[in-house]
């Protein structure tokens, strides 16, 4: 019916009609019928490709630039955004997402900042570098998820003999194209060297279904700065117990999930960045599914599979992959199966044009 449409739509060609368009292209017009098979396809069709990144060649290539590029004021961070193939050589992992590895070596200090885009950290290995987030030093370690929300100066300083690493994720792609953005420098250094266990926002916020009377009013971020492992793994190990149990307690068979959350309103941790971790058990293969919207996916633990637009690709730990709108994918766990995920979804729900399909509903 498209098609039919475009070439009822298509004159013939004359001096007169290359006249006209030659004079929309003077005015800086474009008539609808000459692509409306580009700006309003039937589907979703990305330019962004579905692409898996390996963690044993990342990991490698943030230790060079460890040893070659200083961290400090200039570029401000050593971070190495994953560039989608299908994007241009851009950055950007999604239209929407932005994903990357930051390596902080011994001893070293990335100083402080602050920008409108949103932003999180997810350590899949490491000890020992704190993030300090308008002032609050935040431990960072294995399996923990991290907010640094829109406006919040932060920085991060490594208190050992060794370097660390860890993704970043944040909303630079949709921020850059609606022209949102606002940057601005704080301390070259951090402003507070302090090393607790627990941050502040932690002793105040994270205690199960206790909300402080100093803290009634909702919050458009998560005032938490920390999403601990212990915590995840409690609960997704509890779903899979309670599911073995005969309880309705997981996303699918076998297949544990939890979402992380603003405790002030349930909703997402901040309001461009949707973060979840996924729990596979050994063996389990998941329903295909399409989505509206991108989604990024980081193993944290095991081996096992994804399936995008029907190419199976192998993934162990630290392995990294991109789902772009639309397209059909689905996991497979060879042993248990961990893994953090984020989206650009709380946008496309905002928005409503959020929609999922499930195509293979039995699996």
């Amino acid at each position: 019916m498209e098609e039919r449409s475009m070439n009822m739509m298509m004159p013939e060609d004359s001096a007169e009609l290359r006249a006209l368009y030659e004079a929309f292209k003077t005015n800086h017009l474009n008539p609808l019928w000459t692509q409306i098979g580009d700006l309003m396809p039937q589907h979703p069709k990305p330019r962004a490709k579905a692409h898996v990144w390996k963690w044993s060649e990342l990991y490698p290539l943030a230790q060079q630039s460890g040893e070659l590029v200083p961290v400090g004021r200039g570029g401000e961070r050593r971070a190495i955004g994953l560039a989608n193939p299908g994007l241009g050589g851009e950055a950007y992992i999604s239209p929407t997402l932005w994903c990357a590895i930051q390596y902080l070596g011994p001893k070293e200090t990335a100083p402080e900042h602050r920008h409108s885009q949103n932003a999180f950290r997810f350590v899949v290995e490491g000890e020992g570098v704190w993030t300090v987030v308008n002032g609050d030093p935040v431990r960072m370690s294995r399996g923990d998820f991290l907010l640094t929300p829109g406006w919040n100066f932060h920085g991060h300083h490594n208190e050992t003999d060794q370097p660390m690493a860890w993704i970043d994720g944040l909303d630079i792609p949709f921020s850059y194209q609606n022209d949102v953005g606002f940057f601005e420098f704080g301390s070259d250094r951090v402003t507070d060297y302090a090393t607790p266990d627990y941050s502040r926002g932690e002793r105040l916020w994270c205690h199960p279904g206790l909300r402080p009377l100093s803290g009634l009013e909702n919050t458009v971020s998560s005032p938490i700065g920390a999403y601990r492992w212990e915590y995840t793994d409690r609960a997704l190990t509890e779903q899979l117990l309670l599911e073995e149990e005969g309880q309705p307690a997981t996303f699918g068979q076998g297949h544990a999930g939890v979402r992380y959350i603003n405790p002030t309103t349930g909703g997402d941790v901040m309001p461009t960045i949707r973060a979840e971790f996924h729990r596979l058990r050994e063996g389990v293969e998941t329903a295909t599914r399409r989505e509206v919207g991108s989604t990024v996916f980081q193993v944290f633990e095991g081996r096992g599979a994804v399936v995008m637009n029907g190419e199976r690709k192998t993934l162990e730990k630290g392995d990294i992959f991109v789902i772009p709108s639309w397209v059909a994918w689905s996991l497979e766990a060879e042993t248990q199966f961990d893994l953090f995920r984020f989206s650009d979804a709380p946008i496309m729900e905002r928005l409503n044009f959020n929609r999922t399909l499930v195509e293979d509903a039995d699996a």
